[in-house]
């Protein structure tokens, strides 16, 4: 069931960022190469070139790179000796690094096109005839550390993108542009949902007013979702003693994703990247029969992990996040139960949200010491995971070493309205923490036992959730969880006092609505709300005075018979009640 990589179109892409190098030596003799991936959708080439390359130069390249694809040069790959691959680069300083990384006795592969000569294992396409100087586009420049490291020179990044036929770089542009409409950190600002301060700390994210609305409409139903499925809420510290973190090997294996340690009373205490070791202290505190488990125990918990400045964006990648988090702890019979009760109970959430199409991507342990715990239990852990993947339905396929530390995992991946596809649930089996913690329970036997423990995560974090949701629903969000459901419009200010009544009815009501009595003409508030992405527009004048009633018109435009206010009122509360993502 898994999906199969198109290494056809990663050879093209390949090709590609060869063809762009080609094209830059052409235009800016001298200049130092790095790396040239494929990567998905396109390829990049990093590079030291005698000047700063700008977007100005973007066509010029493509243009050189149009009439080699033209040409129909050949790829020629020829391998060599280490002296011979020194000599043939020995202007070429990052490929000469690259070269004594080799370990010794591998064979050494080199590519030629035209005049242009790399280092590469490759494969790439015969000639470029294979390729199509209409289906490939440059599309940014970028700053990029040699090698990922910040202390190493920067050097600059030209990505493109590449495709078989004009056709599919058409439609992956229009969708690049859809994409740009729909960007998280543009809509944010225009809807007035959140901000990021750089000058204040970069990756934490304020929530405005009508975000601040959102987050508590959705942590609201959140919590009502989880008590009806079993779950009890927990409220956790923020910061703990070095040893939590010592204990749960976090620091061995995560010390990089966490902050520095702040000494309280001759103490180191970290602030917290993970919820999971708090909620086991909880359990740890008292003493636990086969008859008390399961245990669903679940937490928005905020926490706190470094990420470097340069892969920060918007509410996707942030360094202060609220996971919606939750462990269950349960003896060895009841794991697959519970594995196939968390993935049941995240479908309905996402089918609940607007998601219906979702994938499975089962991760298993990582290479060399990346992980900890038995290789039996893992595979054996793996089976279980895999048989409740399967009893749901769900298509997956496998992430082979993308396992945390601890365990096997399944993440869940949903596809947004434009068919971009976004992780959220994770699911992750851990047998590292219930013994590194000594956590027992006493089983019918009478006998302590180990449990088993899930960590799992449904939306991911409330932060990234909401710059996915933002995106996939371009900020017209469902009536349940809109920031604002409603706006009463007055035709004039002689309806002032009637559109403030009906705004204390709706209210009354519990519905998050406005009343818009400013000094511009009508037409111009309906498109201030329509701009605002409010639901519903409730107009109002000598009419609907008279009849106690309200004009109302969706966001779409589609214009609604008038009706009593109490009326209105039935009809949204009973679509806010239903989870109707229309209107």
């Amino acid at each position: 069931m898994g999906a199969t990589i198109d290494e056809g179109l990663e050879t093209v892409r390949h090709s590609l960022s060869h063809v762009m190098a080609e094209a830059v030596t052409a235009l800016f003799p001298g200049t130092k190469f790095g790396v040239g991936p494929a990567i998905e959708n396109g390829f990049y080439y990093d590079m030291e070139t005698p000047r700063p390359l700008t977007d100005e130069d973007l066509p010029a390249i493509e243009s050189a790179m149009r009439k080699i694809v033209n040409e129909g040069r050949e790829f020629v790959r020829r391998e060599v000796s280490r002296d011979e691959a020194k000599k043939l680069f020995a202007e070429q300083p990052f490929k000469l690094e690259l070269i004594d990384d080799l370990p010794e006795g591998e064979t050494i592969s080199v590519y030629e096109q035209g005049a242009f000569r790399d280092l590469c294992r490759g494969p790439h396409v015969a000639s470029t005839k294979e390729l199509n100087a209409q289906s490939f586009k440059l599309t940014k420049i970028a700053g990029a550390y040699w090698r990922g490291d910040e202390k190493r020179p920067m050097l600059t990044r030209v990505y493109g993108i590449g495709f078989r036929k004009p056709l599919e770089l058409d439609a992956y542009l229009k969708l690049l542009e859809e994409a740009e409409k729909r960007d998280n950190r543009k809509l944010g600002k225009e809807l007035d949902l959140f901000s990021v301060h750089e000058e204040a700390g970069p990756g934490l994210v304020y929530w405005h007013p009508m975000g601040g609305r959102f987050r508590v409409a959705l942590e609201s139903w959140w919590r009502e979702e989880h008590y009806k499925n079993g779950y009890e809420i927990l409220f956790t510290p923020h910061i703990g003693k070095s040893w939590l973190w010592e204990t749960s090997g976090h620091l061995s294996f995560y010390k990089e994703g966490m902050y520095s340690p702040m000494e309280i009373d001759e103490d180191d205490y970290y602030i917290k990247p993970m919820n999971c070791p708090f909620h086991i202290m909880i359990y740890n505190n008292g003493a636990h029969s086969y008859r008390d488990l399961p245990l669903r125990w679940a937490e928005l918990g905020t926490v706190y992990r470094y990420e470097r400045s340069g892969t920060l964006h918007g509410l996707m990648r942030v360094r202060g996040f609220t996971q919606d988090d939750a462990h269950i702890i349960c003896t060895p019979e009841q794991i697959e139960d519970e594995i196939s009760e968390v993935l049941r109970f995240s479908l309905s959430m996402h089918k609940t949200l607007g998601f219906p199409e979702i994938k499975a991507y089962l991760a298993t342990r990582p290479a060399g010491d990346g992980a900890v715990g038995d290789p039996a239990m893992w595979d054996t852990a793996l089976v279980s995971l895999k048989k409740a993947v399967e009893k749901q339905g769900i298509p997956f396929e496998m992430d082979e070493g993308g396992g945390a530390f601890y365990g096997p995992k399944i993440d869940l991946k949903v596809k947004d309205a434009i068919g971009r596809e976004w992780q959220l649930t994770t699911i992750q089996f851990d047998f590292n923490l219930p013994e590194r913690f000594n956590m027992t329970y006493v089983d019918s036997d009478g006998q302590k036992k180990r449990p088993y423990m899930v960590h799992r995560a449904l939306l991911g974090s409330i932060e990234r959730f909401f710059g996915v949701y933002l995106e996939h629903t371009a900020g017209a969000f469902p009536l349940w969880l809109a920031p604002e459901q409603a706006v009463v419009i007055p035709v004039g200010h002689g309806f002032d006092d009637y559109a403030k009544s009906v705004l204390a009815r709706l209210k009354a009501a519990g519905l998050r609505a406005s009343a818009d009595l400013g000094d511009d003409r009508l037409n111009a508030k309906i498109r201030d709300a329509q701009t605002k992405k409010i639901p519903y527009m409730l107009v109002v004048g000598q009419k609907e005075m008279e009849g106690n009633q309200v004009a109302p018109r969706a966001r779409g435009g589609a214009q609604l018979q008038a009706m009593g206010v109490d009326e209105f009122i039935a009809l949204a509360k009973a679509k806010i009640e239903a989870k109707e993502l229309g209107l």
